[in-house]
């Protein structure tokens, strides 16, 4: 793999990583109680930032190595479902059960770009909430393995 892509890839794991340091407290909040609107409008932009920048990462791994970006309608759909494919020049980043998890989060990203703030949820929030940093921490791992 080329220096160049993996310091790419090493840098965009900082940058989540730095948005769950940034927004620790929230997630520590809402430990103790439920949610208000101000709270899952922070978390409903947490949520998508989040999967903003694995996007970004699967774009770059889409450009740089498979040599193919979607586009199109369903380019954000095609561009997870890439991902967890192998192809001739790579095996696959992440597995089924991970791109499943992924879509969930893909979908509510698509959610939240239409929404207003006011139509947040938090029963629909919740799990995505709550799994984010174990979720993180397995595209993490495939991540490392992936550029080692």
């Amino acid at each position: 793999m080329d220096r160049l892509v993996k310091e790419q890839i090493e840098f965009k794991i900082k940058d989540i990583d730095k948005l769950f340091s940034e927004y620790e407290l929230i997630f520590k909040k809402i430990e103790l109680e439920s949610p208000d609107l101000f709270d899952m409008t922070i978390l409903g932009s947490v949520l998508h930032s989040f999967y903003n920048g694995l996007e970004n990462i699967f774009e770059i791994i889409a450009k740089n190595i498979d040599k193919t970006v979607p586009t199109g309608n369903k380019s954000h759909q095609e561009l997870l479902h890439q991902m967890a494919s192998e192809n001739n020049v790579r095996s696959e980043i992440i597995d089924e059960n991970l791109y499943l998890k992924l879509r969930e989060y893909a979908t509510f990203r698509h959610f939240y770009r239409h929404a207003y703030s006011f139509q947040l949820n938090w029963e629909k929030m919740k799990s995505l909430v709550n799994n984010i940093y174990s979720i993180w921490n397995e595209v993490k791992l495939k991540l490392q393995q992936f550029i080692a």
